[in-house]
């Protein structure tokens, strides 16, 4: 099942009636959805540093954007059920590279990249993404 079709679901629309392109729109949507809700989640996390920090919005949503794949293979090694090969072994991506990443010598990895290690992030944390659908599908609900 696409990971949209939860989402096409829950808003009564049928995935297989839509174009390639329509299904490829909806699934971006998703995708930006569920990476600021991400980010909403790390910024509440560090609520005090962020404080602290007296930011503009601006430099605090280019922090959170730089930080939030790093944040997502942190989170996804915490549950110890991957390890670093293990995140490059799914993600077909050298080990070096998950290490820049987590040292921040490369705080924009690629989309294709960055989508993988969220595919992977949420097989480790299902109930985390069943919540963040949850909110997105009721947002989505509340604007029809």
């Amino acid at each position: 099942m696409a990971a949209t079709e939860p989402l096409c679901q829950i808003v009564g629309i049928s995935s297989t009636t839509l174009s390639r392109a329509e299904n490829y729109i909806i699934e971006v949507e998703l995708f930006v959805r569920v990476c600021e809700e991400l980010k909403r989640l790390i910024k509440s996390q560090n609520k005090d540093y962020y404080r602290l920090m007296k930011l503009s919005a601006e430099m605090e949503n280019e922090m959170l954007d730089e930080i939030l794949i790093r944040h997502v293979i942190n989170d996804i090694l915490v549950t110890e059920e991957y390890s670093l090969e293990g995140i490059a072994c799914y993600t077909h991506t050298p080990e070096d590279a998950i290490c820049d990443i987590l040292a921040g010598k490369n705080p924009a990895p690629s989309l294709p990249l960055s989508r993988k290690i969220i595919e992977l992030h949420r097989t480790v944390r299902p109930n985390l993404y069943r919540e963040i659908m949850k909110k997105i599908t009721s947002e989505y609900l509340a604007q029809v």
